[in-house]
């Protein structure tokens, strides 16, 4: 049994939603952008590799990314990227590509050619793009270019992945008439739309959102030097951390006004039982070991990424929690329901699967087996139980370079040896 350090000042890498966002913009702009903070790992990394490869000059520097912008849309040259495991980065250059003249081949490692794309590759093809399936239909490997005209407005759903959703509305500044997008009744993650529209207000977008509609007006980016945030995400293992095994973190320069929906993630944990607040440093939690540790029920669909943070933390909670409100995330990296819920039973914990969530009832845990199924998510929440449960084994922890490649050396931080 291991107990946490004290009052922590823990730095997490910045967003790689934020800074994937802002890739896009600076790649589209005008003029020279800055991007500091940019987020290390696989995902940011394939991003800047394809825009390399699409002709944008991109030069980093450790954390620093200064980005030429002027990406010409009129070069008929025909191109090969590369995502890797990115669904994100997948989908961005998708629509981006979908601006060019020439075709680009969008492709990426297996399972990402497994995850869905066929709203996104629908409504780019109703647009107005030229949308190619090289293999199965609505997956990658995809050719797209620019189609003959363009539509001003589109009628979405957004129940499936806000990324769809934010990829028409970043290459919407550069359609004739900018676009229109009426969303569904059922908006997930819209925290993640919002976060597009910040962004893109800050490289000189106007857009805008309201209820089920999103309007952008034609125009373009500007370069801009841009600050990416920490990220909300990542910032939910050391919180999740404090939760199970009791302590003191801050996470450093993260606050309750992030562009960033997973922020919301220490106010669960508060309703947990945990002491959160904002200090001038950033946000922070606080908790004894001895106070007790309650289960809640929670529609997590705007913060869907920390499913399985909070399904971990429920485990040692005194009572159940119900976690509902993301079916969808079946098809993210792993299914981020069955496959947790598989591997957190090995360890003997009580959690059934529901249509939309888990239900998890606290049990007494045992040493065990973890596989990752190519999820960093997975791979890092679990690393959380290896603190307080002796004999857990993390397969696969090298994922965990897809966001944040240093996890397991910032986990020695986190904890007393």
């Amino acid at each position: 049994m291991t107990s946490r350090r004290d009052g922590q000042l823990i730095s997490v890498p910045g967003s790689k939603s934020i800074a994937n966002r802002a890739l896009i913009c600076a790649a589209l702009a005008n003029s020279e952008s800055v991007i500091s903070n940019c987020a290390p790992g696989d995902d940011t990394e394939a991003m800047i590799a394809a825009l390399r490869i699409l002709g944008v000059g991109v030069e980093r520097d450790g954390a620093s990314v200064k980005v030429a912008g002027r990406l010409d849309l009129e070069n008929v040259d025909e191109v090969r990227v590369d995502a890797k495991l990115a669904g994100t980065t997948s989908r961005f250059l998708t629509a981006l590509c979908s601006l060019r003249a020439g075709s680009s081949v969008i492709d990426g490692q297996e399972p990402l050619r497994k995850r869905p794309m066929l709203e996104l590759h629908s409504a780019l093809r109703s647009l107005g793009a030229k949308i190619e399936h090289l293999g199965d239909d609505g997956c990658l490997p995809v050719k797209v270019s620019r189609g003959r005209g363009w539509q001003a407005k589109i009628s979405s759903g957004a129940n499936i992945s806000s990324q769809f959703t934010s990829a028409l509305m970043m290459i919407a500044p550069y359609l004739p008439s900018g676009l229109e997008i009426v969303l569904g009744d059922e908006i997930v993650s819209r925290g993640y739309i919002e976060m597009t529209v910040g962004v893109m207000r800050a490289f000189g977008a106007q857009a805008d959102f309201s209820e089920n509609q999103i309007w952008v007006s034609p125009g373009e980016y500007r370069g801009a030097t841009y600050g990416v945030e920490p990220d909300a995400s990542a910032a939910s293992y050391p919180l999740g951390a404090v939760a199970i095994s009791g302590g003191s973190v801050t996470i450093k320069n993260l606050s309750r006004n992030s562009l960033q929906g997973d922020v919301e993630f220490i106010d669960l944990l508060a309703r947990m039982g945990c002491k959160v607040a904002e200090v001038a440093e950033g946000l922070q939690i606080q908790r004894e070991k001895t106070e007790a540790l309650r289960g809640v029920r929670v529609d997590m669909s705007q913060i869907s990424d920390c499913v399985p943070t909070l399904a971990v933390v429920a485990m040692f909670a005194d009572s159940p929690t119900e976690i509902s409100g993301v079916g969808f995330i079946r098809s993210k990296e792993s299914d981020r329901i069955g496959d947790l819920a598989g591997e957190l039973r090995k360890l003997g914990a009580n959690i059934v699967e529901t249509r939309d969530g888990l239900l998890i009832d606290p049990a007494p845990l045992h040493a065990a087996n973890l596989e990752t199924h190519h999820d960093h998510r997975l791979a890092m929440a679990f690393a959380l139980i290896q603190h307080e449960v002796h004999g857990v084994v993390v397969r696969g922890p090298e994922v965990v370079s897809k966001s944040w490649p240093d996890y397991f050396g910032a986990l020695k931080t986190f904890y007393k040896s």
